[in-house]
């Protein structure tokens, strides 16, 4: 949608504003775009230089372990002419307080923080779509994506399996004809596949949020506690495959911040491609953590058949898979690698040889711990 004239050129001169504040040195506001890149949409110069408009997200957001969502805004500019950058997220509320009420931003970050809110405020005013000529909205206006539906439609029989499952739950725990111990390990089972029901909601919710244009939820979270609550399902899931699933971590706690579901849909991903990888040969599939200086590393390792060179090359493409026609959609490292990158400012590696088996190796910043006292 084009906007009208007024609100361009309200987003011009809260640039100029914020420019001038700063002593005249160019003001520029970027968008994230779905292959994480910082493409810019505006400058508070006319006909703003390269080096004024262009920004690294290495050398700024991932240097700084800041999530980085496709569609999230940032206003910035250099504090000198080859210095660093100085920027802020474009918002519509201001930030929380300083811890203790001590200021430690500077005035060209207060500045931007400014200019952001100012420019969060403003679109947030933007003109909706007109209607339809018979003067009637769109029926189909409010349905903005296909995944959006799809995430709705199943949202609902789920909950209704959750509260089902609660029932036959109750039910169990009154059964006396069962010995007490092999209730109370039924009833385990059963905890574990609402908390899956309810981890499925969850990224269904995500999804149906996404599709209306909000951000990727993002919270502290376990790290240690996601990675072996996925081992201990997952391993259930194999054992009808008869291929052992062994989770080994060298830390008890660690916590990043992102989204959970996300992490855990990720490794999910991981095992099971390990686990086709070794459909006619079954071992062992090993998923390490363990903390390296500052970064969290997370292992998963297979003897399977192995990826040959000249397809490893391609393994992150969209579409591209090794596995069977009509058996892979190509689509599972590509979501795997995103979310690495994009919400957990991460990389990821894969080695793998013919007949010997593939190890992929993510690593995971971790942002400041909190201090428990």
């Amino acid at each position: 949608m084009t906007l009208p004239e007024p609100f361009l050129e309200g987003r011009r001169e809260i640039l100029r504003q914020a420019s001038a504040a700063l002593g005249g040195r160019p003001v520029t506001v970027w968008e994230v775009s779905p292959r994480a890149e910082l493409e810019p949409q505006a400058s508070s110069d006319p006909t703003p230089t390269h080096h004024a408009s262009k920004l690294d997200v290495d050398a700024t957001l991932r240097r700084w372990n800041i999530a980085i969502v496709q569609g999230s805004r940032w206003v910035g500019s250099r504090s000198a002419t080859e210095g660093p950058w100085v920027v802020a997220p474009v918002r519509t509320r201001p930030p929380a307080p300083p811890p203790e009420g001590r200021e430690r931003r500077s005035r060209d970050r207060l500045t931007l923080e400014l200019a952001g809110l100012c420019l969060g405020l403003l679109d947030r005013r933007e003109p909706t779509p007109a209607q339809s000529p018979a003067g009637r909205a769109d029926p189909l206006q409010d349905i903005t994506t296909l995944p959006g539906v799809i995430a709705h439609e199943l949202s609902n029989p789920l909950t209704a399996a959750r509260a089902g499952l609660q029932l036959a739950m109750e039910s169990l725990g009154r059964w006396t004809e069962v010995a007490a111990g092999r209730r109370l390990e039924l009833l385990d089972e059963l905890g574990q596949v609402v908390e899956d029901i309810d981890r499925a909601v969850s990224f269904l919710r995500a999804i149906k949020d996404r599709a209306r244009g909000a951000l990727a939820r993002s919270e502290r979270f376990d790290a240690v506690r996601v990675v072996r609550s996925c081992c201990t399902l997952e391993s259930r899931v194999l054992k009808e495959k008869k291929i052992p699933l062994e989770f080994d971590s060298t830390i008890d706690v660690v916590f990043l911040k992102g989204d959970p579901n996300a992490l855990y849909d990720l490794l999910v991903n991981l095992i099971r491609n390990a686990a086709d990888a070794m459909a006619t040969r079954p071992a062992p599939i090993r998923v390490g953590l363990s903390q390296v200086g500052s970064t969290l590393r997370l292992t998963v390792r297979d003897s399977g058949v192995g990826i040959p060179s000249h397809d490893l090359e391609r393994i992150f493409e969209p579409g591209f898979t090794t596995k069977a026609f009509g058996e892979g959609s190509g689509m599972g490292l590509v979501v795997v690698q995103n979310v690495v990158r994009n919400m957990f400012a991460g990389s990821i590696a894969i080695d793998s040889k013919v007949e010997t088996g593939t190890t992929v190796t993510i690593t995971l910043p971790i942002p400041a711990q909190r201090s428990i006292n």
